[in-house]
């Protein structure tokens, strides 16, 4: 038996990347999940998929609607919802304040946070209701740019701190039937994608050197694909295994934090 059997959930951006991964780990661990998705190409490969464990609603997380859209089909589909992960985001590729054009600082400014902060905040207003009946919880993709300089851009990391804030606030908002973590990964193989307003939007995070950026900036010194990642999700989720855990961010980075001076930290042979 797996850490979620019997329990319902809900991904936001489950079609592909980190999303995807914990739609699959949520599902191996006996989860029946709920899709946000913005790609219809995502959706239906999901649904190709893993059909008799989703269902996938097309959308923006950036609309209220769409995030009600899901939390009704999910319900619908599935009876109750135990977890809501806002987890759909995208990436501003490390583009400093400098570089900015006048002209398109506002168009990013929006579109990242529309997608990064808005989505958080729409999905959890979507969800509360149904989560107060269940005892559930919320958990937030926040990144390691919420606690450090350097994991993008200043709007990129601006949002990421934000999502921090929206972690503690809400769960001391929502104390005590509902409760509120979050999970802040480091660099890893995955489908992040950049922003529409400064021609990113078909470029992902692959096409960065992130093997070399995490052995600069880790103690670990190892990429990871996205699954690795997902046990914290599950950990978080499972009220039996988390019960006293909200307002917690669990930092998935692989060590930023005691990093200290490089040369020192990746010369240890252990």
């Amino acid at each position: 038996m797996g850490w979620l059997e019997g329990k319902v959930a809900i991904v936001t951006g489950g079609g592909s990347g980190l999303g995807r991964a914990i739609v699959e780990r949520f599902i191996e661990e006996g989860a029946q999940v709920g899709v946000l998705e913005r790609s219809s190409d995502r959706g239906q490969k999901l649904i190709a998929d893993l059909s008799e464990h989703v269902t996938v609603v097309e959308g923006d997380v950036g609309s209220y609607q769409d995030n009600v859209a899901v939390v009704r089909e999910t319900v619908s589909r599935f009876g109750h919802l135990d977890t809501f992960v806002a987890n759909a985001g995208i990436w501003d590729f490390s583009t400093k304040l400098v570089d900015l054009d006048e002209d398109r600082l506002d168009p990013l400014f929006d579109e990242l946070f529309h997608i990064n902060v808005k989505g958080y905040i729409y999905g959890a207003k979507a969800a509360v209701s149904e989560l107060a009946a269940t005892g559930g919880s919320i958990i937030f993709t926040v990144s390691n740019a919420g606690f450090y300089p350097g994991g993008g851009g200043p709007l990129y990391t601006a949002s990421k701190h934000a999502a921090v804030g929206l972690v503690r606030e809400l769960a001391f908002e929502l104390a005590p039937k509902i409760r509120v973590n979050g999970v802040a990964p480091g660099a890893m193989l995955t489908d992040l994608r950049g922003p529409q307003s400064i021609g990113l939007s078909g470029t992902n995070i692959s096409s960065v050197p992130l093997a070399d950026l995490v052995k600069q900036c880790t103690v670990l010194q190892e990429l990871r694909p996205a699954s690795d990642c997902t046990g914290h999700y599950v950990l978080l989720a499972s009220k039996e295994n988390s019960r006293t855990a909200t307002g917690t961010i669990i930092n998935a980075d692989g060590g930023m934090g005691v990093r200290g001076l490089a040369e020192l930290a990746g010369g240890n042979d252990l």
